[in-house]
């Protein structure tokens, strides 16, 4: 039986502050000498404690950045944010520069990584630290808008019994499009958008919980407003693709 991932890192004194180092003083200038920035909603986390999920959309690099320098240090001091296997934990070098900037833990985004982290994000949960969870799974979304949540988040929320933050991020893949590394010239605007924390109903299935959270998400994308709301994106009649209920399969057992 595989030894569990330890999650000494996350609470040691030593990385925290080397993470304010690379979080507040590095990263947060470039991200706002190189963006305009508006954050929109924040009033919605007065009163919250930890631990929590946030639930974000994902199209950009730039994503990752904006949560980690634009959420309340009193959040982000402890925040984890999930991270692909399969391309942030190839190399030690990648594995350990986010680890720096963004507290990462691994996420598998295919059968293939299975066991990868897996468990962990539970552990953090249930040790006070909040979690950032990108239930698209990807950032290259042909679709337009927000693409359809992959059930993780929801399910660690149940499990948990912890609440989801919904953040729309907004006007990253403009900046900074899949495939560049530094945002475009000009300082684009984005805006990080931040609703009312979503609690897990009483009986409500993890589909259920991820319609809810998906159609908040996509509704505050839309808009930029953080009271918006909307109506579930998933067609319950119609019948998921082969690869995502691998990939759905595979997110299940990250929350296991």
């Amino acid at each position: 039986m595989s030894e569990l991932p330890s999650t000494k890192r996350y609470h040691a004194a030593w990385h925290r502050w080397a993470r304010f180092v690379a979080q507040r003083l590095l990263l947060r200038p470039v991200v706002h000498l190189t963006t305009k920035v508006s954050v929109r909603g924040a009033q919605n986390l007065d009163g919250l404690d930890a631990p929590f999920i946030v639930v974000a959309n994902h199209s950009s690099h730039l994503d990752a950045p904006l949560l980690v320098t634009e959420l309340p240090r009193r959040y982000t001091r402890t925040m984890a944010v999930n991270a692909a296997a399969d391309y942030f934990y190839r190399w030690w070098w990648m594995k350990a520069t986010t680890s720096v900037f963004f507290n990462t833990y691994p996420v598998s985004r295919t059968n293939a990584d299975m066991g990868k982290g897996r468990g962990l994000a539970n552990r953090l949960l249930s040790e006070d630290v909040p979690v950032v969870v990108f239930p698209e799974g990807t950032r290259r979304n042909t679709e337009g808008g927000v693409k359809r949540f992959k059930p993780g988040a929801a399910a660690l929320s149940i499990a948990q019994g912890v609440p989801c933050v919904p953040v729309a991020i907004i006007g990253t893949h403009d900046a900074m499009p899949v495939g560049h590394f530094w945002p475009k010239p000009g300082r684009p605007p984005v805006a990080v958008v931040i609703g009312a924390p979503i609690h897990p109903l009483a009986g409500e299935r993890t589909r259920e919980l991820t319609e809810r959270l998906e159609a908040k998400v996509a509704a505050m994308a839309a808009t930029g407003d953080p009271d918006a709301e909307g109506k579930p994106l998933r067609d319950a009649a119609s019948p998921e693709h082969p690869a995502e209920q691998a990939s759905d399969h595979a997110q299940k057992e990250e929350a296991s």
